[in-house]
């Protein structure tokens, strides 16, 4: 069994910017507000109990008992919600799309993260509670990245069209999708548990956003997982301020297009817009434009004067959607939070903001990259021993793979790297000789040196070749158990979706993952389920 470790930053899988964030690169220190430590939680728990108010705290419990209202919620997760209105109490969020069945894997992955950071922190600070949330991404309107997962590489999708916060989304047409996904999961006592899992999730709750929290919390109830949908009136209500500054002065453009100038070769992961909130109703989120004077509803034929629109806001908040600019905002304004856990590309826009924040005078939380998992069977790394890989190894793409195990398997030298050095000295000592006696001669060296170091380029090209010829057999064999675990060679966990690995283990998979997961270490987890 493979048991070398791949961290991070050397597995090819992350951006420069987040690279350098995990290395505390000096260039991007001014980007975040504290680097994720136990040690940097005590400063960042003393600062948000300063800037946190006992009115929010009481408002956000009453809007999360109401939202949990009708649902079955375990011991742990009811006196979560009770405990976050004491001020010793502070959340670890993350948040994620409404994704059919959760989508791909990295969805567990981002919970387990934060329930495990919850326990380090109450191990850590045993005087504070740290309650784990899901913030469900009810608000987002981008259908097409969430109506369907994989499982076992067949894309099970939902037809239908969609209009508006997805939240809301009716789950009529679901019956279609449950019937070709209960086909493919067969017989067996955890084919039923998924089975009744997806039913009653999607065929029992009448739109989107109900049928995910029924779904996640059938998935972590026993942690205490606390899910909270933003989309409601009374939390749309603590923000209005936000809202009304975002109207009248813009600021959040102004401060994270300071930001991104600086970024230098860093890629920019979202731009900011004039006004960074949508316009909500049931069928629509579209939006808010500012043109000569009257704000506009884009794709719509709503306009207000400002005192209209802030009229709006007052009476109806909840018709006010932040976007992805100011979606963090709204979040740590009405949540006691320390940490925000999420993927490498929510990190890289998190880091734009920071300014934004400031401005707003908002804590900026610690910023955490979720663990990244890679799950493998038994059979799998009996496998990948058999034919001398590691863990490196199969991180690696395709292309190099193959052309290092074939040269590890040749009876020859692969590499003309010292023919090619030897070649170079002959030509400089060519080149010398004419400069002293012709100095016309020296275009006529250069060229031969060319056209020498390209033939052997050329005879290196062909050996390999012929040589991954030769060794066919088992070069097919790692082409296989690499395809097997990183699907269409990217990660499996950015494809494959949990019940593929709940199928085989059941229930242990999750308590494996929570056995397992270090939230605060940088490197991937591998894990061999039984």
């Amino acid at each position: 069994m493979p048991t070398d470790c791949i961290s991070y930053q050397n597995s090819g899988y992350f951006s420069k910017l987040i690279v350098d964030y995990l290395d505390q690169k000096t260039e991007t220190q001014s980007l975040y507000h504290r680097f994720p430590t136990l040690e940097n939680f005590k400063l960042q728990i003393e600062e948000k109990r300063e800037n946190f108010s006992q009115k929010t705290r009481t408002v956000l419990v009453n809007e999360l008992k109401n939202q949990y209202s009708g649902f079955s919620t375990s011991d742990v997760t009811v006196k979560n919600i009770e405990l976050l209105e004491n001020e010793n109490t502070f959340t670890i969020t993350t948040g994620h799309q409404l994704n059919l069945f959760t989508g791909p894997l990295y969805f567990i992955y981002k919970i387990v993260s934060v329930i495990n950071l919850c326990k380090q922190l109450k191990s850590a600070y045993p005087d504070f509670n740290f309650v784990p949330v899901y913030w469900m991404a009810t608000e987002d309107h981008d259908f097409e990245e969430i109506n369907y997962f994989y499982f076992k590489n067949k894309k099970i999708h939902w037809n239908k069209e969609s209009f508006g916060p997805v939240g809301r989304l009716s789950t009529n047409g679901l019956e279609e999708v449950f019937e070709v996904f209960s086909k493919e999961l067969g017989l067996g006592n955890n084919a039923e548990s998924l089975r009744n899992l997806f039913r009653k999730a999607y065929l029992e709750h009448s739109n989107l956003a109900d049928a995910t929290r029924y779904l996640a919390n059938e998935l972590f109830k026993e942690e205490g997982l606390v899910i909270l949908d933003g989309d409601c009136s009374s939390l749309k209500k603590l923000f209005s301020p936000y809202i009304k500054t975002e109207l009248q002065q813009q600021l959040s453009h102004k401060q994270v297009s300071q930001t991104i100038s600086k970024f230098g070769d860093y890629a920019v992961q979202v731009n900011p817009r004039e006004i960074n909130l949508f316009y909500i109703e049931d069928k629509l989120r579209e939006r808010i434009l500012f043109e000569n004077g009257i704000f506009k509803i884009n794709n719509a034929s709503l306009h207000f004067s400002e005192n209209e629109l802030l009229e709006q806001l007052e009476k109806h908040p909840e018709k006010f959607s932040p976007n992805v600019i100011l979606r963090p905002l709204y979040q740590e304004v009405i949540l006691p939070n320390l940490c925000y856990i999420g993927g490498g590309g929510e990190l890289a826009y998190w880091l734009e903001l920071k300014s934004n924040f400031e401005t707003n005078q908002v804590t900026f939380p610690v910023l955490l990259l979720r663990n990244s998992v890679l799950l493998a069977s038994e059979k799998q790394n009996l496998k990948a021993d058999k034919l001398g890989l590691n863990w490196s190894d199969l991180f690696s793409k395709q292309s190099e793979l193959i052309t290092q195990r074939t040269k590890a398997f040749s009876e020859f030298n692969l590499d003309f790297s010292q023919q090619k050095e030897f070649l170079k000295n002959q030509f400089e000592n060519l080149t010398q000789i004419a400069q002293k006696t012709d100095v016309s001669f020296i275009g006529a060296v250069k060229a031969q040196e060319k056209k020498q170091l390209k033939g052997l380029e050329n005879l290196e090209k062909r050996l390999l070749k012929a040589e991954k010829r030769n060794h066919a057999e088992k070069l097919e064999r790692i082409i296989e158990i690499q395809n097997e675990l990183f699907p269409n060679q990217s990660l499996q966990e950015r494809k494959a979706n949990f019940s593929e690995f709940f199928l085989e283990c059941g229930n242990s998979l999750i308590k494996e993952l929570l056995n397992q997961l270090n939230p605060l270490s940088s490197e991937f987890n591998i894990i061999t389920l039984k």
